[in-house]
């Protein structure tokens, strides 16, 4: 029992390690199958697929691929069925030469997971090679006095299959003096020897016949045959002797080749050719018989090609001393070779990617690697390792597999690109290393949005530009690569005075030109700001933003614009000023006030008197506009002095305005008044082409026609009344001719054009001055229109009653009207200064008197107001002067100081002074 209770255990023990060593081999995912040698080509070996778990379809997908050790791949695997086939014939006897067991490592290499699994592939043997000697013909010499019982060896026959089907039996046949006996060598190997059985006699036969057949265990048996021919000698008494029955030696696998590797010696005590002994190889292997060579003379073996350790470690060979007489020896020479560290690491790179993503994550496998070393002992030892500073680290898998990791997340942008070297080194001394160089390629994940050149850009774009015209490029760089990288810009929204921004600008997508869509006027647009957005081509998008400024730049596109004198309709720029003849030089006459509507230099306004009647006379301040007098006016100057004053900007080129100011010279009201008048008088055309008309109208109706001369009767008559009137008034009066009545009208007209009234009285000393708040601007043409004829003087019933001046606008008798509101230092005092014409001004009086009950006043605004200057007479008292703020100008704009008071009380004036002088033509026809 208890016997049968240790045998139970060793068998519970055995079951137990088979169960681990399968668990261990399913752990590392080892396969063993086997496959008997000279297959056809396509048989099946094993089913890999389902043995490994894999998924029939995806093999091609998951890159499985097949790798077996060796030069030549004698197994395959079958993509559709994941079988593993025989590739070729495989010879077991050509891959393992003296090997009992014949087995070939293959590894599956599943690329898409990274992962390797061994198979083991014993290759089975067949009886397929015959027992075979070396020589199919040998000669043995034996002497005749040789005592039976003696042996001799003999050649031992070779057949390279293994097992049962390798070398089995011996059979010699064909003498009766000789018999057959088999030793079996240290290393189960079995050794025919010739025994002689029965002594021999020269005399009877000199020479015998034998046969020797080995057989293997195959079934059925196979055989080979040596004839074996026997000499029979005469006495030869002694034999050789080696020194040592077996010789050993051990060298290096780097001996250099032709080396000695030693000297096998025997001794014959014999003389003469008995005693001359020669060497042979009696027994050696294939492989050997082409490395060593055995000198026969001299029995020394020598190296004729390189040995290796790898190939083998040990040879044995036999050799055999003969003398002259037939008489042999035999001695067995072991070859030890020892290892030396002549072979570097082999890296070999099983599965590889060639791209790896930028965003993979750390411990991603990248290639799969096999490391050996054909060397041994610590020459075999292998160590391997990555270069520094990379992302990438090692991984041992299991016998001399390493898998390659990333050890970080990886950045495309700061390396695109890794070329991975590994590096083996065995542990010999000197060291030998070797190493492969991984190529692996990042690929890019949009991680990176668009950055532009520039934090902010900023362009002057001159107004008035083309439509179309390139204002500047934006540029946005993404370190991303491909798709990813491309960069395209767009505007984002916004709105420039109302309108959407798209209407002004447009971004060009590909290149991020900036272009104007419309022409930009710097008087309405002087800076644009809008973003630009530069989106990626990734999925999703990634974009920034960055800001453009875009300033306009002002262009002398505006000529100056005249704001006094103002423009009389149709006749371009006129005005009408007064100056008397006793005006010292540098007394301002008048001033021209422009305004430019661009900006900076364009907007710099400089004056120059252009064309003047007399030459000399007046001048124009280059930067005020003021007009003054450059000399004392002479008497041979023109009454009327016409003035063309030219108002140029400082722009590129420049551009101007002119402006026409006429002066009038007067010493005296006399003179001034017969001026006007007879420029009043002077345009009789327009009552002509009104006789052309009424003639017209009389033809049509004889009626109208008639009524016609009555009507101009009766204003004949009104005329003469009047001149009755004024002659019954005053002495003094008397002698003043008619015209100069009738050019008053056009005094008070050119007078009002300063807004100032002169209040009479029959009594000089109590007329006082008072300013109106007309517009200064009301300025009388140079001269009149020709259908508008200088009215007579007189007031007009309906005129509405004077507007009360205004009192923000008081100053006091010695300022001097003007835009700036002070008295000019160049101004000498009021005008006139010479003795005042008593009688004209009683006559006056007296006239506007009676136009006053007569209800036909026109002089001034109110009853008894004449429009005359303050600066005419210091006896007049100063109310108020004349509204200058529409003369003043602000810079960047076109507008003025008005005083709408002013304004409507000269529009009032002016409408009741054109009914006056409807009737005054009445009148004067």
């Amino acid at each position: 029992m208890c016997a049968a209770g240790r045998r139970w255990g060793r068998r519970e023990r055995a079951l137990l390690w088979c169960v681990l060593l399968a668990a261990w081999e399913a752990a590392w995912g080892q396969l063993r199958y086997s496959v008997a040698e000279e297959m056809p080509k396509g048989s099946f070996v094993g089913d890999v697929a389902k043995d490994l778990a894999l998924q029939l379809p995806a093999l091609p997908d998951r890159g499985v691929s097949l790798l077996c050790e060796g030069k030549a791949q004698h197994f395959a695997l079958h993509g559709k069925t994941g079988h593993l086939v025989t590739a070729e014939r495989i010879d077991r006897e050509q891959l393992c030469e003296g090997l009992q067991q014949c087995v070939l490592r293959c590894e599956v290499i599943v690329d898409g997971e990274m992962k390797v699994y061994g198979i083991d592939v014993e290759i089975t043997d067949i009886n397929d090679n015959a027992p075979s000697f070396k020589e199919i013909e040998v000669e043995e010499s034996i002497s005749e006095t040789t005592a039976p019982g003696s042996r001799f060896p003999l050649a031992e026959a070779h057949d390279p299959d293994a097992g049962a089907n390798s070398l089995q039996s011996y059979e010699l046949s064909g003498d009766e003096h000789f018999s057959l006996a088999v030793q079996a060598g240290p290393s189960g190997d079995q050794r025919p020897e010739l025994v002689l059985a029965k002594a021999l006699d020269r005399e009877e036969a000199a020479f015998h016949e034998l046969v020797l057949r080995a057989s293997d265990g195959g079934d059925p048996a196979r055989t080979g045959t040596a004839r074996i021919r026997v000499a029979v000698l005469d006495a030869n008494d002694n034999a050789p002797q080696f020194s040592q029955a077996e010789y050993t030696v051990c060298v290096p696998e780097d001996v250099p080749v032709g080396s000695v590797l030693l000297t096998v010696t025997a001794a014959d005590a014999d003389e003469g050719l008995n005693g001359h002994v020669k060497y042979s190889v009696k027994k050696i292997s294939e492989r050997a018989s082409k490395i060593f060579h055995l000198e026969t003379e001299m029995g020394s073996i020598t190296v004729v090609r390189s040995l290796d350790f790898e190939e083998a470690e040990s040879y044995e060979l036999e050799v055999q001393a003969r003398d002259g007489g037939g008489l042999s020896d035999t001695a067995k020479v072991a070859i030890s070779v020892t290892d030396v560290n002549d072979n570097a690491p082999e890296i070999s790179v099983r599965s590889a990617l060639s791209a790896i993503s930028e965003d993979a994550p750390s411990g991603t496998v990248v290639a799969l690697l096999h490391v050996q070393d054909r060397d041994s002992g610590a020459n075999g030892e292998v160590r391997c390792s990555i270069g520094e500073g990379l992302p990438f680290r090692l991984e041992k898998s299991f016998e001399g597999y390493y898998r390659v990791v990333t050890a970080r997340e990886l950045d495309r942008e700061e390396v695109a690109e890794y070329n991975v070297t590994v590096r083996a080194a065995d542990g010999g001394s000197p060291s030998l290393w070797s190493g492969a160089v991984l190529a692996l390629r990042v690929l890019d994940v949009n991680d990176n949005a668009p950055v532009f050149a520039e934090a902010r850009y900023s362009a002057r774009l001159p107004e008035n530009n083309a439509a179309g015209a390139l204002v500047l490029t934006v540029r946005a760089a993404d370190a991303d690569w491909g798709q990813n990288a491309r960069v395209r810009y767009r505007l984002s929204e916004g709105r420039v005075r109302g309108a959407p921004l798209s209407s002004y600008v447009s971004v060009q997508a590909e290149t991020g030109a900036l272009y104007a869509l419309r022409s930009f006027d710097y008087e309405e647009v002087r800076e644009v700001g809008l973003w630009v957005r530069a989106e990626d081509g990734g999925a999703p998008a990634l974009s920034s933003n960055v800001s453009v400024r875009l300033v306009i730049v002002d262009e002398n596109d505006n000529a100056p614009q005249v704001l006094y004198p103002p423009a009389a309709p149709g006749a371009g720029w006129a005005g009408v000023e007064l100056a008397p003849r006793s005006a010292e030089p540098g007394a301002l006459v008048a001033k021209v006030v422009a305004v430019d509507a661009d900006a900076g230099q364009n907007a710099w306004l400089s004056y120059e008197l252009a064309k003047a009647t007399e030459p000399g006379l007046f001048r124009v301040g280059l930067h005020s506009g003021e007009v003054r007098t450059a000399r004392f006016p002479l008497a041979r100057d023109a009454a009327r002095q016409s003035l063309v004053v030219v108002v140029k900007d400082h722009g590129r080129p420049a551009l101007s305005a002119t402006a026409t100011l006429t002066v009038v010279l007067a010493e005296s009201v006399a003179e001034l008044l017969s001026e006007l008048g007879s420029a009043a008088a002077a345009p009789g055309e327009p009552a002509g082409s009104l006789t052309r008309w009424l003639v017209v109208a009389v033809a049509a109706v004889s009626c109208l026609f008639l009524a016609f001369l009555l009507l101009l009767l009766a204003l004949r008559l009104r005329r003469w009344r009047r001149s009755q009137l004024l002659a019954a008034g005053s002495g003094a009066a008397r002698g003043v001719p008619a015209s100069h009545f009738v050019g008053i009208d056009g005094v008070r007209a050119f007078l009002h054009s300063y807004s100032h009234e002169v209040s009479l009285t029959a009594d000089s000393r109590k007329s006082q001055l008072r300013l109106s708040a007309g517009s200064c601007c009301d300025t009388l043409p140079a001269r009149p229109p020709p259908d508008e004829p200088a009215p007579l003087l007189g007031d007009d019933p309906a005129a509405p009653p004077q507007a009360q001046p205004n009192t923000d606008w008081r100053f006091s008798q010695t300022q001097r009207p003007g835009t700036s509101g002070s008295q000019n230092g160049e101004e000498g005092g009021a005008w006139p200064n010479n003795q005042f014409d008593t009688e004209m001004l009683q006559a006056m009086i007296l006239a506007s008197a009676n136009e006053a009950a007569d209800g036909n006043s026109t002089l001034g605004g109110g009853t008894g107001t004449m429009g005359l200057s303050a600066r005419y007479g210091p006896q007049f008292t100063l109310q108020h002067v004349p509204d200058y703020r529409q003369n003043v100008y602000i810079p960047g704009s076109t507008a003025t100081l008005t005083n709408a008071a002013g304004k409507r009380d000269a529009k009032s004036a002016a409408s009741s002074g054109g009914n006056k002088k409807k009737s005054g033509k009445k009148e004067k026809k």
